[in-house]
This record gives structure tokens, C-alpha cells and sequence, in this order.
């Protein structure tokens, strides 16, 4: 109750500038708890992933590796928080236009091949993002052989079955 209103009072008394660094904030974070769910979706915290991981939001947001580090740090809490994907989603859907949610699951394929392997989880986890977003199956299959291309990986390990 507290936190509520002292969000209701902060929302009054700043700015249209702040709102939209809010927002932008929020952004970011809904799309690093979505990639930093991928790393440690498969039960096994990868180095490259983690690397990946920290490579892909210091170069796409352009922040320092103290913003970097600050945004993994608020992602992980966010992400051990959350029940379901849909609320990282929602934020994403709703402030992004479509070449930006097209960039997050090529950053997600990213992370999924950083380790050379595709666990169904991973896999799993892309396409029920992918269709919250509203990204089709198509979209989502040419960004995954991009980015497995990209890697001069084989075809694509562990096709999807039952999507």
C-alpha cells in the first residue's frame, strides 16, 4: 500500500521526460528478464550464455558495464519474481514496435546458441515468447537460422516438435 502511493506520488510530481526514461527503464528490464530467463532456463548457467547475455544488453541499449551489470542484477531479481512470462511480455508488446520485438528473440536466439546446443526448454521458452509478442512461427524459424548461420552451426539442433 505504502509502495503504491509513493509510486502514485512520484508519477504526479515528475516530469513527461522522467515518465519516458520510466518507461524506457522498464523496457529494457522486461526484455533482459526474458533473455536472462533463457540462461538459466536449461538449469545449467552457462558462461558463454552468461557473456552472450551481458554482450547483447551493453551493445543493444549502448550502456556502460556498471549499467550492464545493474541491469542483469534488477533482470535476475525480476525474473525469479515473476510467475509467468506474459508480465516481461505484456511490457514488451505494448512499447516496442514490431523490428524492436523482432530484435529480442534474435537476442534470445543468440543466447540459446551461445552454448552450441538448443535445450527444449530454451526452445520452448523462445516460442511462447515469440507468440506473446506476436512474432509468427515463420518470423521466429528464419530469426533462429540467422542466427544459427551467423554461428557456422549446422541446421538447426532439436527442431521444433510440437509447435
Amino acid at each position: 500500500m505504502l509502495n503504491a502511493l509513493k509510486q502514485f506520488i512520484r508519477e504526479i510530481t515528475v516530469g513527461e521526460e522522467r515518465k519516458a526514461g520510466l518507461a524506457e527503464d522498464e523496457t529494457r528490464l522486461a526484455a533482459a528478464a526474458l533473455l536472462f530467463h533463457l540462461v538459466d532456463v536449461d538449469g545449467v548457467v552457462d558462461d558463454n550464455e552468461s557473456n552472450t547475455l551481458r554482450e547483447i544488453l551493453k551493445s543493444h541499449y549502448g550502456l556502460s558495464e556498471a549499467e550492464t551489470t545493474k541491469l542483469i542484477d534488477a533482470a535476475k531479481q525480476r525474473d525469479q519474481e515473476a510467475v509467468d512470462l506474459y508480465g516481461f511480455t505484456s511490457v514488451l508488446k505494448r512499447s516496442t514496435d514490431e523490428a524492436e520485438r523482432l530484435a529480442i528473440v534474435e537476442m534470445m536466439w543468440q543466447i540459446v546458441y551461445a552454448d552450441g546446443y538448443v535445450h527444449e526448454f530454451e526452445d520452448n521458452t523462445i516460442w511462447r515468447v515469440a507468440e506473446l509478442l506476436g512474432i509468427s512461427s515463420r518470423d521466429r524459424m528464419l530469426l533462429r537460422q540467422k542466427v544459427a548461420d551467423s554461428l557456422g552451426l549446422e541446421g538447426t539442433q532439436n527442431e521444433d516438435n510440437a509447435n
